[in-house]
């Protein structure tokens, strides 16, 4: 009792937070794969970078491999368009919602830069955008409306310019027909050598040549066909019109005939639009013409398509997903009018695609990011560390082979640099697919890169077998005259859903793969570097036997094919495990050491000796009372009788726990049965001091200390006649001390749905006898949870909680006895003693705080600041999408932290964690959303763009952009101001001033006097005297204010265009020192503020404040 009462009150002490603070943090560090539902793309060729819109509103940037940026809008919209502003790292967006947005790349935290939002500008709602187009200048934005305006917006002031191009203008000298409705407009073109001069284009096919120095329109063009894109030759001399029949024309600058063109490319059938064309002009060849669509529409209509042409060489780029946009990346010539293109980067809805179009045939590249994790389905997970350099070798050798067809040029995207150092360790994310594959990626670094692929289909006579996966030999010939070339990695499609993978496990130190399917498949694969042919073998294990009560209504088991397999160099499969029921795998262990794997499903685990190829022992964990309901609930189907009465069950059992509950509430506390999720042996104290949980020894429930027992929650009991309750949920091998505390012993652990622990010891023959002699495998011990909830994990720990070798990595050193087992359900952390399985101590999750575990895993942390501390903690993740630590083995939390929304299931299911504190979970079905839970080790993008030498134009105050221009003009204007009292200032232009970061405290001082200045003025306009005297007497009041020894100081208020109330600008404040402004510009003062104020003279202030407020007019009240 004594300690029990110790426990309870012990608290966090201060240098135990400061070792939290060294040791755990969480952070969102990167994004994986690709951006879920593209939108918008855009490329700065100077630069070398580009960007990517989603319809969820978020940003991303790419240049090389390693420079990422990942930013959001405050509006979850759509965006339309991408423009970047050439040169300048800077980027403007386009929503749905009629908003522009300005965003820079700037250096910020030392070496690395971010992505910041700098302005924002609301379009007004009657305008519907179209298009787009930045000046090359950088100066401005081409706004063309569904209206036939094309509307200017000033960039560096980010507001919308009074100049705007209207269509009447534009049409003066078209025929009257064109006059009346033109369309919207549909394209912008700027000339390539004259920013001054664009074609626009409108969706009727009216093009004009607009001159917009001399506001005049040069040449106009007429089409009879609708308008879809146009693009300029590299000459300048002529450009190319792109319509909605797959036709397009050329058209020179000096006259307003079609001076050539292409009637339905495709032809002579009708054919789709073409969306977007590029007209690439090259050095003594013959130019590009690329364009998406235009296929035809009764056989091909479907298709998705990038359509090349080069001279008389061509080809139709066929991609799985639709296009969204594409560009290509040049390569600078001699001749500025030229550049020659050697890559083309096509965006589509699901993958992004590089074609390499200097090689010969056009090769795509191998991507080093932004791969198409999903290209099938992901259907699970599993990350390795620290994998030995010569296994990961391997890993590179085998990969490179399968990139042979790849183009062996440089990575084309090369912008911007990286500044972070290289992974000093080889990570490992595996991922498992609805088709059967299996993908290896580099997770090193905050760049995801695929390393290799390996398929399971071939192994099995699903369809036709390898060549199932590619079109048959007469849709090829069918398909030949329009030159289709298969691009990209996605492919939706399965061809079998029995081939998803369920479970993947990989040995580090031997290289052994294991592969487990939703059709009880297990798949054995062994690392071989030569090429072979080998036949796998097939091996049953029935968990139900010949039980005859038992009916599986599920799908069929996959035929293994009984043939030999050509296998090169890399892995081999050597068996095929398959359980049956042919129930998906549930549970999967390794130990390559023992060469065992042990497998588990809804119906019952088995243990499989892959040396000898042979059962070692099978266990049914079905209801032996209920065998053929199992069968009708794995195929998920209920007949309609048993749901009713389950149905009547359960509204009698509510209305009599109900009725209980009421006589329960006036017995004793001793009388008192417990609830569901309590156990003897331990107690947790209250939610509210998390770190001081510690579980030891029960209280008796009549005993004073039971009133500070927290409050449980009524968990929901389970029915044992539930089928799912036999569910395999972990499988674990491990030597522990299970019978005695003389030596370890070979042991496979087992949990089930019903919280059921099943412990089988493993005896081995000599190491002469191995390939002979059987594995010996007996029921030790078992263990039944009394709240009876499903077990997610176990795991074994010395008296530290440093975890027993996994059997994939080596042993910590150092290791304390006694060992105890961590048993990890849904509702509890529960730690026993070894060999006794005496308990030690335990977490109330449900009953407490209502959650429920999904993941758990032993992860270790390191000190950032003292690399000889380290703590082994087990991660969970609960049903509400909150992140925990706890330490081990008491079971203190260390850290809770929210990560993802409880709605998120498939990212709750998702979620991995690794041996280092990270972990991995599915954002979208292409995307990793990567965290850490530790201080030190955080993999996130380190990159940096270098600018050149003023190109950006600069701010006069960089730090408030908003105010930058107003607070030029005080700066330039205020010494002057005392002289100039009398006279009628001229307006100031610019938005309200803000306050400046170089005198922040002054500024915040002048803010807290501005409300009483504001005041005054608003409700009783006076004089200029008036306000002086009241200046004073402010002034000496005020908190700021020294002793009265003259004037040095002004107080200046303006009138705003934008102004509505005076309470509203207390934050709109630009403060400056006087001793900033230089002499010369005390005569400027008349010029800069001839606008209507009223000047308010404060003695001593060290600043000048400009206020929006209510004007005085020549030194009475202001008319209405």
């Amino acid at each position: 009792m004594l300690k029990f009462i110790t426990k309870k009150s012990q608290h966090i002490s201060a240098e135990r937070l400061k070792v939290q603070r060294e040791l755990f943090a969480f952070n969102k560090t990167a994004c994986h794969g690709f951006p879920h539902c593209p939108t918008a793309l855009a490329w700065d060729p100077f630069l070398e970078l580009f960007a990517i819109g989603t319809k969820t509103g978020s940003l991303r940037v790419y240049g090389a491999p390693g420079v990422e940026y990942v930013v959001e809008h405050d509006a979850s919209s759509p965006v339309i368009e991408l423009h970047f502003v050439p040169k300048q790292g800077r980027l403007i967006t386009l929503l749905e919602n009629n908003t522009l947005h300005l965003w820079e790349i700037n250096m910020k935290g030392g070496e690395d830069s971010v992505l910041e939002h700098v302005e924002s500008y609301t379009v007004d709602s009657k305008l519907r955008i179209f298009t787009c187009s930045v000046q090359s200048s950088g100066d401005n934005l081409y706004l063309g409306t569904e209206g036939g305006n094309v509307h200017i917006l000033d960039i560096k002031s980010f507001q919308m310019s009074d100049q705007v191009i209207y269509q009447d203008l534009v049409t003066q000298n078209v025929p009257e027909d064109y006059k009346i409705n033109p369309g919207g407009v549909e394209a912008i073109a700027e000339h390539p050598l004259d920013p001054n001069k664009m074609v626009i284009g409108y969706s009727r096919g009216l093009m004009v040549l607009w001159d917009n120095e001399s506001l005049n329109a040069d040449q106009t063009y007429i089409c009879n066909k609708d308008l879809h894109s146009v693009s300029w030759h590299g000459s300048g001399t002529k450009f190319m019109s792109a319509h909605n029949d797959c036709s397009y024309f050329v058209w020179s600058v000096n006259g307003s005939k079609a001076i050539e063109s292409m009637e339905q490319c495709y032809g002579p059938y009708p054919c789709k639009a073409i969306n977007k064309i590029l007209w690439k002009r090259t050095t003594g060849k013959d130019d590009f013409i690329i364009f998406s669509g235009g296929m035809p529409r009764a056989n091909y209509g479907d298709r998705h398509t990038v359509s090349v042409k080069h001279g008389e060489t061509s080809k139709v780029l066929d991609l799985t997903s639709k296009v969204v946009d594409f560009f290509t990346v040049d390569k600078e010539a001699d001749d500025p009018e030229t550049a020659e293109p050697v890559a083309l980067v096509i965006l589509a809805e699901e993958e992004l695609v590089v074609v390499d179009l200097v090689s010969d045939d056009w090769p795509s590249f191998a991507l080093p990011c932004l791969s198409s994790l999903h290209s099938s389905a992901i259907t699970c997970t599993n990350h390795f560390c620290n994998v030995p350099q010569d296994v990961w070798d391997k890993l590179l050798e085998e990969g490179r082979k399968q990139t042979l067809q790849c183009s062996t040029k440089p990575w084309p995207l090369v912008g911007g640099r990286v500044t972070c150092e290289e992974a000093s360790q080889h990570d490992l994310l595996v991922t498992g697919h609805e088709d059967g594959s299996v993908r290896f990626w580099d997770a090193s670094g905050s760049c995801l890169r695929q390393l290799l692929s390996l398929r399971t289909a071939r192994l099995f006579g699903a369809g036709d077998g390898p060549s199932s996966f590619h079109a048959a030999p007469d849709e090829e010939e069918e398909e030949e005259w329009l030159h289709f070339h298969k691009v990209g990695t996605f492919d939706p499609y399965s061809d079998d859903p029995r081939l998803a993978v369920k479970k993947v496990l990989f040995c580090l130190q031997t290289g052994r793969l294991v592969v487990a399917g939703t059709a009880g498949q297990v798949v054995c694969f062994s690392f071989n570097p030569e090429e072979s042919e080998v036949t796998p073998e097939a091996v049953q294990l029935n968990f139900v036997g010949d039980r005859d009560s038992f009916v599986w209504k599920g799908h069929d088991a996959l035929q293994v094919k009984n043939c030999a397999l050509k296998s090169e160099a890399g892995f081999h499969p050597d068996l095929v495990l398959q359980l049956a029921p042919p129930a998906g795998v549930t549970a999967l262990a390794l130990h390559s050491k023992w060469g065992l794997i042990a497998a588990g499903t809804a119906h019952g685990f088995g243990v499989l000796d892959y040396v000898q190829k042979k059962v070692v022992v099978s266990k049914c964990t079905l209801n032996p009372n209920d065998l053929a309901a199992s069968g009708d609930m794995m195929s998920r189907r209920k007949s309609f009788k048993k749901s009713l009465r389950e149905s009547f069950r359960r509204l009698r059992k509510g209305r009599s726990q109900r009725g209980r509950k009421d006589k329960s509430m006036t017995k004793s506390p001793e009388s008192r049965r417990p609830r569901r999720g309590e156990e003897e042996g331990s107690t947790s104290s209250a939610v509210a001091s998390p770190a001081s949980r510690h579980n030891e020894s029960a209280i008796d429930p009549g005993s004073p200390l039971s009133e500070a027992k927290p409050v449980e929650r009524q968990v929901e009991a389970r029915s044992t006649d539930d089928a799912l309750s036999s569910m395999v949920r972990c499988l674990c091998f491990s030597s522990s001390f299970i019978l005695h505390n003389a030596a370890t012993t070979p042991t496979l652990w087992a949990g089930t749905n019903a919280g059921a622990i099943f412990v089988y010891t493993l005896a081995f023959p000599p190491s002469d006898k191995r390939d002979s002699d059987p594995v010996q495998c007996t029921l030790g011990k078992e263990i039944h949870l009394k709240h009876k909830a499903p077990v997610i994990s176990i795991h074994i720990i010395d008296a530290r909680g440093y975890p027993i070798a996994d059997p994939f990595e080596e042993e910590p050193k150092g290791l304390v006895p006694p060992q105890r087992v961590l048993i990890c359900s849904e509702e509890q952390l529960k730690v026993f003693t070894l060999p006794s399985l005496k308990p030690f101590g335990k977490l109330k999750l449900t009953a407490h705080e209502g959650a429920r575990l999904r993941k758990a895993a032993i992860a270790r942390f390191q000190s950032r600041s003292d690399p000889a501390r380290t703590e082994y903690c087990l991660a969970v993740l609960s049903n509400l999408g909150e992140v925990a630590l706890h330490s081990l083995p008491d079971l203190r939390r260390q850290m809770l932290e929210a990560c993802l929304r409880r709605e998120d299931i498939n990212g709750i299911c998702s979620l991995v964690f690794t041996k280092d504190g990270e972990g991995f979970y599915l954002s979208s079905p292409c995307e990793f959303e990567r965290f850490s839970l530790s201080a030190k080790r955080m993999v996130a993008p380190h990159c940096q763009v270098d600018l050149p030498e003023g190109v950006r134009p600069q701010p006069p105050q960089p730090q408030e952009p908003q105010g930058g221009k107003e607070e030029e003009k005080v700066e330039a204007a205020a010494p002057a101001a005392s002289a100039t009292e009398g006279e009628e200032p001229k307006e100031a232009d610019g938005k309200a001033a803000s306050t400046s970061e170089a005198k922040p405290e002054e500024a915040t001082e002048t803010a807290e006097k501005k409300p009483e200045l504001s005041s005054s003025a608003a409700t009783s306009p006076t004089s200029p005297k008036e306000e002086s005297s009241e200046g004073g007497d402010d002034d000496k009041g005020g908190l700021d204010s020294p002793p009265d020894s003259g004037i040095s100081s002004l107080v200046i208020t303006k009138n705003e265009s934008n102004f509505t109330t005076t309470t509203s600008t207390v934050g709109d404040l630009k403060s400056l020192e006087l001793d900033d402004l230089l002499p010369a510009d005390h005569e400027a003062l008349a010029d800069k503020l001839r606008s209507e104020c009223k000047i308010e003279v404060v003695r001593e202030k060290r600043t000048v404040v400009v206020v929006r407020e209510e004007t005085l007019v020549n030194g009475s009240s202001p008319t209405n």
